[in-house]
């Protein structure tokens, strides 16, 4: 099946550009997105634990969960950030109509979904830092790298408003290809002619009148 400009993509076969690869929004956001996660469990994971009587503390307020919580949501938005670049990468060679949809609905669920895991983060992370009272200044830059870069929200968020809007170029062109008019019906129905319309004809023999037997003469002789 080949699909032209289905859910916002181009036409499929269609060969590869780089440059214009790079300069759509959505892959200029997944970048980001990629970038931001690498910084938010980077910065946890290099100095956001202190070492006391041989265990690992959390800066967080010495809890772990919010240390665990800030790398784990950091570690899959960057699996998935790699993950949707390359489906970017293979949207404009997907043939099938319902495979990207199903591509672009994958999109628009996690990246809302991330969106707000990413706030509930910030808070969560924000909420900690603010209640914890360090002993010196170890991976304090750290922690607050790791809090400020949270702010991925907006990122993941502009995914996910991408992802609709190729969502609703997709609906509204079913949607119009179902219901356009078929160009075999916009001509009427011809209409059976008449039979009032065509002209009278006279039998053959219309000339001739049937005569009665009592018309007829015997002949003389």
């Amino acid at each position: 099946m080949d699909v032209g400009g289905a859910y916002g993509g181009g036409k499929a076969g269609a060969p590869f550009d780089p440059i214009a690869f790079v300069q759509r929004p959505q892959v200029i956001l997944r970048a980001v997105c990629l970038l931001f996660s690498i910084i938010v469990f980077g910065c946890i994971s290099s100095k956001g634990y202190i070492e006391e009587d041989g265990k690992d503390i959390c800066l967080y307020n010495r809890d772990a969960n919010a240390c665990n919580y800030g790398t784990g949501i950091g570690v899959i938005a960057f699996l998935a950030s790699i993950g949707f670049l390359a489906g970017e990468y293979l949207f404009e060679q997907m043939s099938s109509v319902k495979t990207r949809k199903h591509y672009v609905l994958g999109d628009l669920g996690f990246s809302g979904f991330w969106s707000f895991l990413y706030f509930v983060g910030f808070c969560y992370l924000t909420n900690a830092w603010n209640k914890s009272t360090p002993a010196s200044d170890y991976g304090k830059n750290n922690v607050q790298g790791a809090i400020a870069f949270c702010f991925s929200i907006f990122s993941w968020a502009g995914c996910a408003w991408f992802a609709f809007q190729r969502f609703k170029q997709g609906t509204d062109a079913a949607f119009t290809q179902s219901y356009e008019a078929d160009p075999s019906q916009s001509q009427g129905y011809t209409s059976y002619p008449d039979a009032t319309d065509a002209a009278y004809q006279e039998p053959p023999f219309g000339q001739q009148q049937q005569r009665g037997m009592g018309d007829f003469q015997a002949p003389a002789y």
